[in-house]
Protein backbone atom coordinates (compact mmCIF):
# COMPACT_ATOMS: atom_id res chain seq x y z
CA UNK A 1 0.00 0.00 0.00
CA UNK A 2 1.51 3.51 -1.18
CA UNK A 3 4.49 1.46 -2.51
CA UNK A 4 3.86 3.34 -5.72
CA UNK A 5 4.56 6.71 -4.73
CA UNK A 6 8.22 5.55 -4.58
CA UNK A 7 8.24 3.65 -7.68
CA UNK A 8 9.17 5.20 -11.29
CA UNK A 9 8.26 2.04 -13.80
CA UNK A 10 8.25 3.38 -17.55
CA UNK A 11 10.12 6.39 -16.63
CA UNK A 12 13.31 7.04 -18.10
CA UNK A 13 16.42 8.57 -15.89
CA UNK A 14 19.81 9.76 -17.47
CA UNK A 15 22.47 9.95 -15.06
CA UNK A 16 25.96 11.76 -16.07
CA UNK A 17 28.96 10.78 -14.12
CA UNK A 18 26.85 7.51 -13.62
CA UNK A 19 29.83 4.84 -14.10
CA UNK A 20 31.76 5.39 -10.70
CA UNK A 21 31.31 6.65 -7.29
CA UNK A 22 27.44 8.36 -5.90
CA UNK A 23 26.91 8.65 -9.38
CA UNK A 24 26.95 4.50 -10.18
CA UNK A 25 24.84 4.74 -7.02
CA UNK A 26 21.87 6.63 -8.35
CA UNK A 27 21.89 5.15 -11.74
CA UNK A 28 21.71 1.50 -9.84
CA UNK A 29 18.85 3.36 -7.49
CA UNK A 30 16.80 4.38 -10.29
CA UNK A 31 16.71 0.89 -12.16
CA UNK A 32 15.86 -0.62 -8.39
CA UNK A 33 12.34 1.80 -9.20
CA UNK A 34 11.50 0.63 -12.19
CA UNK A 35 12.85 3.37 -14.24
CA UNK A 36 15.06 2.58 -17.83
CA UNK A 37 18.32 4.19 -17.33
CA UNK A 38 21.01 6.02 -19.78
CA UNK A 39 24.18 5.69 -18.02
CA UNK A 40 26.52 8.11 -19.13
CA UNK A 41 30.56 8.66 -18.48
CA UNK A 42 33.52 9.11 -20.57
CA UNK A 43 35.05 5.46 -19.66
CA UNK A 44 33.53 2.53 -22.21
CA UNK A 45 34.55 -0.71 -19.62
CA UNK A 46 32.69 1.20 -16.66
CA UNK A 47 29.65 2.04 -18.65
CA UNK A 48 29.58 -1.90 -19.69
CA UNK A 49 30.12 -2.59 -16.25
CA UNK A 50 27.27 -0.56 -15.35
CA UNK A 51 25.15 -1.47 -17.88
CA UNK A 52 25.93 -5.19 -16.78
CA UNK A 53 25.02 -4.46 -13.58
CA UNK A 54 21.68 -2.77 -13.95
CA UNK A 55 20.37 -5.33 -16.31
CA UNK A 56 21.98 -8.65 -14.39
CA UNK A 57 19.45 -7.55 -11.63
CA UNK A 58 16.80 -7.43 -14.04
CA UNK A 59 16.60 -3.55 -15.01
CA UNK A 60 16.82 -2.09 -18.35
CA UNK A 61 19.77 0.21 -19.10
CA UNK A 62 22.09 1.77 -21.80
CA UNK A 63 25.62 3.27 -21.97
CA UNK A 64 26.20 6.50 -23.65
CA UNK A 65 29.62 8.18 -24.12
CA UNK A 66 29.07 11.68 -22.49
CA UNK A 67 31.54 14.92 -22.30
CA UNK A 68 29.56 17.77 -20.33
CA UNK A 69 31.87 20.00 -21.33
CA UNK A 70 31.45 20.52 -25.45
CA UNK A 71 27.61 22.02 -25.70
CA UNK A 72 27.60 20.06 -29.41
CA UNK A 73 28.77 16.47 -27.70
CA UNK A 74 26.12 17.63 -25.11
CA UNK A 75 23.36 17.72 -27.53
CA UNK A 76 24.03 14.56 -30.10
CA UNK A 77 24.28 12.44 -26.87
CA UNK A 78 21.04 13.44 -25.46
CA UNK A 79 19.29 13.16 -29.27
CA UNK A 80 21.10 9.86 -28.73
CA UNK A 81 19.32 9.23 -25.74
CA UNK A 82 15.91 10.11 -27.14
CA UNK A 83 16.41 7.61 -30.13
CA UNK A 84 17.29 5.13 -27.78
CA UNK A 85 14.54 4.95 -25.25
CA UNK A 86 11.69 7.61 -26.79
CA UNK A 87 12.00 10.08 -23.60
CA UNK A 88 13.80 11.58 -20.51
CA UNK A 89 11.82 12.31 -17.53
CA UNK A 90 14.47 12.32 -15.19
CA UNK A 91 17.58 14.30 -15.31
CA UNK A 92 20.59 13.36 -12.18
CA UNK A 93 23.06 15.88 -12.89
CA UNK A 94 26.39 14.31 -11.31
CA UNK A 95 29.29 14.32 -13.19
CA UNK A 96 32.31 16.19 -11.43
CA UNK A 97 35.62 16.46 -10.66
CA UNK A 98 38.02 17.89 -7.69
CA UNK A 99 41.33 19.22 -6.99
CA UNK A 100 42.65 20.08 -3.78
CA UNK A 101 45.39 22.64 -3.28
CA UNK A 102 45.59 25.65 -1.08
CA UNK A 103 44.42 28.74 -2.66
CA UNK A 104 46.87 30.51 -3.71
CA UNK A 105 48.79 28.02 -5.27
CA UNK A 106 45.24 26.95 -7.11
CA UNK A 107 46.30 26.62 -11.29
CA UNK A 108 43.77 28.07 -13.32
CA UNK A 109 43.52 25.35 -15.50
CA UNK A 110 42.18 23.39 -12.63
CA UNK A 111 39.70 26.12 -11.52
CA UNK A 112 38.54 26.62 -14.81
CA UNK A 113 37.63 22.68 -15.04
CA UNK A 114 36.34 22.27 -12.09
CA UNK A 115 34.02 24.94 -12.23
CA UNK A 116 33.13 23.98 -15.72
CA UNK A 117 32.37 20.20 -15.02
CA UNK A 118 30.92 20.66 -11.98
CA UNK A 119 28.61 24.05 -12.51
CA UNK A 120 28.51 24.37 -16.52
CA UNK A 121 28.03 20.97 -17.37
CA UNK A 122 24.89 20.77 -15.32
CA UNK A 123 23.59 24.22 -17.22
CA UNK A 124 24.28 22.70 -20.67
CA UNK A 125 22.94 19.21 -19.65
CA UNK A 126 19.43 20.96 -18.48
CA UNK A 127 19.03 23.16 -21.86
CA UNK A 128 19.81 19.61 -23.38
CA UNK A 129 17.07 17.92 -21.60
CA UNK A 130 14.56 20.28 -19.84
CA UNK A 131 12.78 21.43 -23.28
CA UNK A 132 11.34 17.51 -23.55
CA UNK A 133 10.13 17.49 -20.07
CA UNK A 134 8.66 21.40 -20.63
CA UNK A 135 6.44 20.25 -23.42
CA UNK A 136 5.70 16.65 -21.68
CA UNK A 137 4.56 18.96 -18.29
CA UNK A 138 6.54 17.05 -16.08
CA UNK A 139 10.20 15.71 -15.12
CA UNK A 140 12.54 15.53 -12.30
CA UNK A 141 16.17 17.54 -12.32
CA UNK A 142 18.36 15.80 -9.57
CA UNK A 143 21.46 18.09 -8.90
CA UNK A 144 24.19 16.54 -6.88
CA UNK A 145 25.40 18.77 -4.84
CA UNK A 146 28.21 18.75 -1.91
CA UNK A 147 27.49 19.81 2.09
CA UNK A 148 31.09 22.37 1.06
CA UNK A 149 27.94 24.07 -1.63
CA UNK A 150 27.15 25.13 2.09
CA UNK A 151 30.11 24.75 4.38
CA UNK A 152 33.82 25.49 3.52
CA UNK A 153 37.27 23.45 4.13
CA UNK A 154 40.72 24.84 3.43
CA UNK A 155 41.89 23.27 -0.44
CA UNK A 156 38.69 23.25 -1.75
CA UNK A 157 38.09 26.67 -3.27
CA UNK A 158 37.25 25.85 -6.57
CA UNK A 159 35.15 22.75 -5.36
CA UNK A 160 32.74 24.41 -2.65
CA UNK A 161 32.47 27.24 -5.35
CA UNK A 162 31.08 24.93 -7.63
CA UNK A 163 28.70 23.30 -5.52
CA UNK A 164 27.55 26.85 -3.95
CA UNK A 165 26.51 27.50 -7.55
CA UNK A 166 24.77 24.45 -7.78
CA UNK A 167 22.00 25.44 -4.99
CA UNK A 168 22.10 28.45 -6.65
CA UNK A 169 21.54 27.06 -10.09
CA UNK A 170 18.79 24.43 -8.32
CA UNK A 171 17.09 27.33 -7.17
CA UNK A 172 16.19 29.23 -9.95
CA UNK A 173 15.53 26.16 -12.35
CA UNK A 174 12.95 25.28 -9.82
CA UNK A 175 11.25 28.65 -9.62
CA UNK A 176 11.46 28.85 -13.64
CA UNK A 177 10.35 25.68 -14.11
CA UNK A 178 7.70 25.47 -11.32
CA UNK A 179 4.56 26.08 -12.85
CA UNK A 180 5.67 24.14 -16.22
CA UNK A 181 5.98 20.40 -14.20
CA UNK A 182 9.47 19.71 -13.83
CA UNK A 183 10.66 19.91 -9.90
CA UNK A 184 14.25 20.34 -9.58
CA UNK A 185 16.35 19.72 -6.22
CA UNK A 186 19.56 18.91 -4.79
CA UNK A 187 21.23 16.22 -3.23
CA UNK A 188 24.42 17.64 -0.98
CA UNK A 189 26.05 14.79 0.67
CA UNK A 190 29.06 14.38 2.90
CA UNK A 191 32.13 12.19 2.44
CA UNK A 192 30.73 8.69 1.38
CA UNK A 193 32.93 5.45 0.84
CA UNK A 194 33.71 4.98 -2.52
CA UNK A 195 36.82 4.63 -4.79
CA UNK A 196 36.73 8.25 -5.79
CA UNK A 197 37.76 9.51 -1.98
CA UNK A 198 40.07 6.33 -1.56
CA UNK A 199 43.26 9.18 -1.08
CA UNK A 200 41.25 11.12 1.29
CA UNK A 201 40.40 7.51 3.46
CA UNK A 202 44.03 6.66 3.18
CA UNK A 203 45.20 9.67 5.04
CA UNK A 204 44.72 9.41 8.61
CA UNK A 205 44.30 13.21 9.76
CA UNK A 206 41.84 13.67 7.15
CA UNK A 207 40.26 10.77 7.68
CA UNK A 208 39.98 11.33 11.97
CA UNK A 209 39.05 14.61 11.13
CA UNK A 210 36.09 14.05 9.03
CA UNK A 211 35.07 11.30 11.19
CA UNK A 212 35.04 14.13 14.19
CA UNK A 213 33.17 16.78 12.36
CA UNK A 214 30.74 14.03 11.56
CA UNK A 215 28.04 14.07 14.49
CA UNK A 216 26.76 10.51 13.36
CA UNK A 217 31.09 9.90 13.50
CA UNK A 218 31.31 8.30 10.08
CA UNK A 219 31.65 8.41 6.78
CA UNK A 220 28.39 7.60 4.38
CA UNK A 221 27.82 3.93 2.97
CA UNK A 222 26.96 4.04 -0.64
CA UNK A 223 23.81 2.35 0.02
CA UNK A 224 22.31 5.13 2.12
CA UNK A 225 22.54 7.55 -0.95
CA UNK A 226 19.79 5.37 -2.94
CA UNK A 227 16.55 6.13 -0.98
CA UNK A 228 16.95 10.06 -1.11
CA UNK A 229 17.29 9.73 -5.36
CA UNK A 230 14.74 7.60 -5.59
CA UNK A 231 12.46 9.92 -3.28
CA UNK A 232 13.59 12.91 -5.38
CA UNK A 233 12.60 11.14 -8.54
CA UNK A 234 9.53 9.46 -7.84
CA UNK A 235 6.15 11.29 -7.34
CA UNK A 236 6.29 10.88 -3.19
CA UNK A 237 8.01 14.39 -3.63
CA UNK A 238 6.12 16.31 -6.42
CA UNK A 239 5.61 19.27 -4.45
CA UNK A 240 9.01 19.48 -3.07
CA UNK A 241 11.67 21.65 -5.50
CA UNK A 242 13.74 24.08 -5.39
CA UNK A 243 15.66 22.62 -2.46
CA UNK A 244 18.68 21.02 -1.51
CA UNK A 245 18.71 18.33 1.10
CA UNK A 246 21.81 17.53 2.95
CA UNK A 247 22.47 13.69 3.22
CA UNK A 248 25.47 14.20 5.92
CA UNK A 249 25.44 12.33 8.82
CA UNK A 250 24.76 15.26 10.85
CA UNK A 251 27.78 18.24 9.25
CA UNK A 252 25.58 20.88 8.32
CA UNK A 253 23.44 20.95 11.93
CA UNK A 254 26.32 22.26 13.11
Amino acid sequence: MGSELFDIPGKVALVTGGTRGLGEVAAVAMAKAGAAVAVCGRSQPDLERVVRRITNMGGKAQGFFLDVLDRSKVNKTVADILDHFGQIDILVNNAGVNYRVPLLDFPEKEWDLIIDTNLKGYFLMAQAVVPGMLAHGYGKVINMSSVLGAVGLPMMAAYASSKGGVDQLTKVMALEWAKQGVRVNAIGPTYFETELVAQVRDDAERFNFINDRTPMGRWGHPSELEGIVIFLAAPASDFITGQTVYIDGGWTAW
